[in-house]
């Protein structure tokens, strides 16, 4: 039996404390040391040379290497999961040579791994199946902020969009997106959830599952509505992800500071238990264990508003709070509009009330440790919706969703057998125009899409405003349109992440409005002909297919 297993006297448990074995229960709660059960006695750790081997009292025994910090073995129940391809579960992509550190606290043994800019930590519970991780990053010495959890070929299933075989499916994307021979792709890429969407994110078997429960992401960028890495697998092994910063559609600055805690849990195939949820989960017990950044309960505080004025029934609203140091969000209530948010850093931070994923409202609000701010009823100012329009395609969300392809372009690339036809125009009236507007318009596949449409003889005789909204972009393309024979100006580059998001499952960019001054000499006199609206992707970069410049689309309309 290993020495973590066997039962333990009082002689060996005092032999063994300088490698750090321990016991639970109320003699350790006391300091005493002594065990009160000879269960409790498997909680504990030991020092195999080269790694801390850390059992939970629980069904869970993990190993963490003595000069890396990597987690290097996850077994449960007697089962290994951990590892594939010679790698180990790591922040980043590893750290290499680090000081790691280990101590018992009361019922949590802690481990400590610096490297430069970065200390990890690493935490075990007695009597839990769970691994508690925190990232603290300092500066941008390192590229990403991540953590990802590496598991053994076969003991999950291999299946789903971000899943691939690499034996037979065929590359056909910077070595990351796959197609398959029934035309379907998959990639890592393509877990289909924005960050506000999910709590956690795993696998299971049905009789044994493991999960990693995201943290609050307060020192993540990209919001609610951010779109990355979750999880992965193939025939060589699966992984699970907690992205913090990727550089991959990134629309704000890398935040630094300590991040976490987000959670491994291992369970009997069901799903974690919600007290683990970032929402839920009681931290009371990190405020003493010596996290450097580390503020707890009694330094944070709350914002909370009486409700939204000017909400549209038919959509989700989302309220966001954000600083150079911080980020977090609420959902309002549908019907008054009411959010509550907790757990904040002291701070002043920007409020935006999103309509869908669309900024609808900012003002400032200040956060106080300790204290809770209250907020009137905020209201709505700043929606293009309720601008007249003679017509509308889409609707002002912040989403392509109303769009051909808009909702598979979440989970797979746009070359995917399931795909409509990227190409093909659109009549005004014709019925389903939005669903036959493809949400994405690329240079190289779909370029000078028409949209016809007509209008009133009072409408004629007169100019407007053609608005076109767009919720991210390719390698600067941006929208230059045409009616009938008038051209418009070529319209400056707008402020995009540079990452190829189009093909990797996210649509969230920085939306834009381009607005275009049609005048009267444009339109066809003639009020039984259709005028027509040409779509044009410009852009002073250049590439092929679905890698040429492109945009994604949130609405269009003509306004009255």
């Amino acid at each position: 039996m290993s020495a973590h297993k066997r039962h333990l006297t009082r002689r060996r448990l005092l032999a063994a404390s300088a490698v750090g074995v321990a016991g639970t229960g109320a003699a350790v709660a006391a300091g005493t040391g002594l065990l009160s059960s000879a269960s409790a006695a498997t909680f504990g750790y030991t020092d195999d040379g080269s790694n801390y081997v850390i059992t939970t009292g629980a069904s869970l025994v993990l190993k963490v290497s003595k000069s890396t910090g990597d987690i290097t073995s996850l077994a449960y129940k007697g089962k290994e999961y951990e590892g594939y391809g010679g790698r180990h579960s790591h922040v980043e992509s590893g750290l290499g040579a680090s000081t790691v550190t280990i101590k018992l606290t009361g019922s949590t043994i802690l481990v400590k791994v610096a490297h430069g800019s970065i200390t990890q930590w690493i935490a075990a519970r007695s009597g839990q199946n769970s691994v508690y991780l925190w990232t603290d990053k300092a500066d941008a010495s390192f590229t990403a902020t991540r953590f990802i959890v590496r598991l053994k070929a076969g003991v999950f299933p291999n299946e789903g969009p971000d899943s691939w075989i690499g034996a037979s499916d065929s590359v056909i994307e910077a070595g990351d997106v796959f197609k398959r021979a029934d035309g379907t792709t998959h990639a890592k890429h393509y877990s289909g959830k924005r960050v506000i969407d999910y709590d956690h994110i795993g696998f299971t078997t049905g009789s044994a599952a493991l999960w990693l429960v995201r943290s609050n992401h307060e020192k993540a960028s990209g919001g609610p509505f951010y779109r990355s890495l979750l999880r992965h697998s193939n025939e060589g092994g699966a992984a699970l992800y907690e992205i913090l910063h990727y550089n991959q559609a990134q629309t704000e600055p890398e935040r630094y500071g300590l991040q976490g805690p987000y959670v491994l849990n291992f369970t009997d195939g069901g799903a974690p238990s919600s007290s683990l949820f970032h929402a839920n989960l009681d931290t009371s017990w990190v405020d003493g264990l010596g996290i450097t950044g580390w503020v707890g309960r009694a330094g944070r505080g709350k914002v909370a508003g009486v409700g939204l004025k000017g909400m549209d029934a038919k959509y989700a609203y989302t309220v966001g709070f954000a600083n150079s140091d911080a980020q977090y969000w609420a959902k309002a209530a549908a019907g008054t509009g009411a959010f509550s948010c907790k757990g904040m850093l002291p701070g002043t931070y920007t409020l935006t009330v999103f309509k869908g994923e669309l900024a609808v409202h900012t003002r400032q609000v200040t956060v106080t440790a300790g204290g809770s701010t209250a907020l009137n009823s905020l209201t709505i100012g700043s929606d293009p919706s309720s601008a007249t329009a003679i017509w509308r395609l889409g609707d002002w969300d912040g989403t392509p969703g109303e769009f051909k392809n808009a909702e598979l372009m979440t989970y797979a690339h746009p070359s995917d057998a399931r795909a409509a036809k990227w190409t093909g125009n659109v009549t005004i009236g014709g019925g389903d125009e939005a669903a036959s507007f493809p949400a994405y318009i690329w240079k190289d596949v779909n370029d000078g899409i028409l949209l016809y449409f007509k209008l009133t003889a009072a409408q004629a005789a007169a100019a407007h405003t053609l608005r076109v909204g767009v919720t991210d972009a390719y390698i600067n393309g941006r929208p230059r349109v045409s009616v009938n024979d008038w051209v418009s100006a070529i319209p400056s580059a707008p402020t995009q992440p540079s990452t190829r998001s189009l093909t990797t499952g996210s649509y969230r960019g920085n939306n834009q409005t381009f607005v275009f001054n049609v005048p009267t000499s444009a339109w066809k006199t003639d009020v039984s002909q259709y005028n027509v609206l040409k779509l044009n992707v410009v852009s002073g970069s250049t590439g092929s297919a679905f890698l040429s410049p492109g945009t994604s689309f949130d609405c269009i309309d003509l306004l009255a």
